[in-house]
């Protein structure tokens, strides 16, 4: 008798299961019963939404079997549909690797912020949400040292994820591991006010505990922070490399400081800051000859879905590049520099000049190719 051929069989077999669940594949069936297994599209289960301020969550995910792991400070891109849209942002983790293999993010609901909203109000346990590999150079080196940490608002997310990391803390307090024994840490931490501030209690708990040097500003106590009065608040503020993460104009503010007094410091922008308008302008699309009237001081991106036309996109926040497209001819404006991007049919031979669109705005006509 003869010997069958697995192959054949088993392509045989992949051809009658393709048949009987035509449109369909099998593999849109098994991502109803298994959509976090290996092989298949990054993903995670929402298995808590745990309430931090009055706008405030923090959102405990399972991710699929593919998930490589992460560094504490770094972040994760999260897609998830929202009205028939898929939206991808991305959120710092705020936890070092787990045992139990879950991630944490925690998202501060902004004012028109239609993907923090509904992951803050809306996102309910056993939810499915997207997931891209973690990413991001915001880490602390692992051979340790004296460090100053600046943060605001929801700017203390990948801060706290190093910190619980080197110190965990435990129904019987915080601890305090080999590890976290090469690291002097102090945190200048701004808040509206203390009910505002995320991650309060951790920040106090590790201040009391010995762990770090908490000096917690609150804009309705001690009024905004002054950058040029950190010598005061950190007298040994030369000794320290800073980490800062927040709004733009904190981080401009330390840049200059720290760049006058020859001091280092890394930062991490969490949303993007449009600073200086372009003077609009009509932006055509070779994709079904779409044309779009943008005014100079909204991005591309956000005035082409306004209008109905859609764009690819990703972070939204000009990191991740899943937004760009070339332009054939025009000019758009950085909205976070004002530095003026122009192609013309000479420039464009080779398919066009690639622009952002989440953080270009039209400086006249444009021409992109989509």
């Amino acid at each position: 008798m003869a010997l069958l051929d697995p192959v054949r069989v088993r392509n045989r077999l992949a051809g009658v299961a393709e048949a009987l669940t035509s449109p369909l594949v099998p593999a849109d069936y098994l991502d109803l019963f298994a959509p976090l297994r290996s092989g298949t599209d990054l993903r995670g289960r929402i298995e808590d939404v745990q309430p931090e301020t009055a706008d405030a969550a923090t959102l405990v995910i399972r991710p699929g079997a593919d998930w490589a792991g992460h560094v504490p400070g770094q972040y994760v891109r999260i897609g998830i549909d929202v009205d028939g849209v898929r939206e991808w942002r991305a959120y710092s983790l705020t936890h070092g690797p787990r045992a139990d293999g879950r991630i944490s993010i925690t998202v501060k609901a902004v004012p028109d912020g239609k993907v923090s909203t509904h992951l803050v109000r809306r996102a309910r346990p056993g939810t499915l949400v997207h997931l891209e590999q973690a990413a991001g150079e915001f880490v602390l080196p692992p051979a340790g040292g004296k460090f100053l940490f600046v943060t605001a608002g929801s700017g203390i997310t990948p801060v706290i994820g190093m910190l619980r990391n080197l110190f965990p803390a435990t129904d019987g307090g915080v601890l305090r591991p080999p590890r976290s024994a090469r690291h002097d840490i102090v945190v200048v931490h701004v808040a509206p006010s203390r009910p505002d501030s995320i991650f309060s209690r951790d920040l106090e708990a590790l201040h009391a505990a010995g762990a770090i040097r908490l000096v917690a500003r609150y804009d309705d106590v001690h009024g905004l922070l002054d950058v040029d009065d950190l010598a005061t608040l950190v007298p040994d503020l030369t000794e320290r490399p800073t980490f800062a993460c927040g709004p733009a104009g904190l981080l401009d503010a330390l840049e200059r400081h720290h760049a006058d007094a020859g001091l280092e410091l890394f930062t991490e922008q969490f949303r993007v800051a449009l600073v200086e308008a372009g003077e609009g302008g009509t932006v055509h699309f070779t994709q079904g000859g779409a044309v779009v009237e943008a005014d100079g001081a909204t991005p591309i991106l956000v005035a082409a879905e306004d209008a109905g036309v859609l764009m690819p996109s990703g972070c939204r926040m000009g990191i991740c590049y899943g937004c760009v497209l070339p332009m054939r001819e025009g000019t758009v404006r950085d909205l976070r520099t004002g530095e003026l991007t122009t192609a013309d049919p000479m420039s464009s031979d080779a398919g066009g000049v690639p622009i952002q669109t989440c953080i270009s705005a039209a400086a006249g006509p444009c021409h992109l190719v989509h």
